[in-house]
C-alpha cells in the first residue's frame, strides 16, 4: 500500500468529486421537474398525449443510457444542438431518470384510494386543489422513497460522464491509474467517495420521508 499516493489521491480525488456532485444535482432537479411533467401527462385527460409520453418512457427505459449520451454529445451538432460536455451529462441523466421517476411518482399518486378524490370533488375542489391539498400529501412518503431510490442510481450512472473528458470522480481516478499502476488504491478511494455521496443522499431522503409520514391514524 503506497500510503503517499493514498494521501495524494484522496486529496485530488476530493476536488472531482465536487464535479460529480454538481452533476448529480443538476441531473436530479432537472430530473424532477421533468419527471412531474411527465405524470401530468400520463395523467391526462387526451389519449394522444397519454400515449406520446408513454412512448418516451419506453424509450428512455430501453436504451442504453451511454447510448443516449452518445447521440445527444456528439449527434446534436447535426441538428443544430451543441452542448457542453457537462451540459450534455445534465440533460441526459435528467431526461434519463426523469422516465424512471415518473413512474414511481405515478404509482404513489395512483396508489391513494379513489375515493378521496371522488370526496374532493363532492367538497367543490377543483382537480389541482384536489391534487396539491388531499393527494399529494398523503403519498408524499411513497414518491420520496421513489426519488431517492432513483437519486442513488443516478449517482453511479454519473460515472458514464468520463467518456465525453468530464474530469469527474472516474475520469480523475482514471488518469491517475494510468499514471501510477496502482489501480487497487485509486479506485478503491473513488469507490469511497461514491458511498460517502450515495450515503448521504440517502440519509437526506429518508430524513424527508419520516418527515412527510402520515400517522396511522392518518393512513387509517
Amino acid at each position: 500500500m503506497d500510503l503517499d499516493l493514498i494521501m495524494r489521491t484522496t486529496q485530488f480525488l476530493g476536488e472531482a468529486a465536487l464535479m460529480t456532485l454538481a452533476l448529480t444535482a443538476g441531473s436530479l432537479v432537472l430530473g424532477i421537474l421533468a419527471a412531474g411533467a411527465i405524470v401530468v401527462a400520463r395523467l391526462s385527460r387526451w389519449t394522444a398525449v397519454r400515449a406520446l409520453v408513454a412512448a418516451y418512457v419506453s424509450v428512455m427505459r430501453g436504451t442504453p443510457l451511454l447510448v443516449q449520451l452518445f447521440v445527444l454529445y456528439f449527434g446534436g451538432p447535426q441538428i443544430g444542438l451543441t452542448l457542453s460536455p457537462f451540459a450534455a451529462g445534465v440533460v441526459t441523466f435528467g431526461l434519463n431518470i426523469a422516465a424512471y421517476m415518473s413512474e414511481g411518482l405515478r404509482g404513489a399518486i395512483l396508489s391513494v384510494d379513489k375515493g378521496q378524490t371522488e370526496a374532493a370533488r363532492t367538497l367543490g375542489f377543483g382537480r389541482l386543489a384536489t391534487m396539491f391539498h388531499f393527494i399529494l400529501p398523503q403519498c408524499a412518503a411513497l414518491m420520496i422513497r421513489s426519488l431517492g431510490v432513483n437519486a442513488v442510481i443516478l449517482i453511479k450512472g454519473t460515472a458514464l460522464i468520463s467518456t465525453i473528458g468530464v474530469v469527474d470522480l472516474t475520469y480523475s481516478a482514471q488518469r491517475i491509474m494510468t499514471s501510477s499502476s496502482q489501480p487497487f488504491e485509486v479506485f478503491g478511494i473513488a469507490a469511497a467517495y461514491y458511498m460517502l455521496i450515495v450515503f448521504g443522499l440517502t440519509r437526506i431522503m429518508r430524513l424527508a420521508e419520516r418527515r412527510f409520514a402520515l400517522p396511522d391514524e392518518a393512513r387509517a
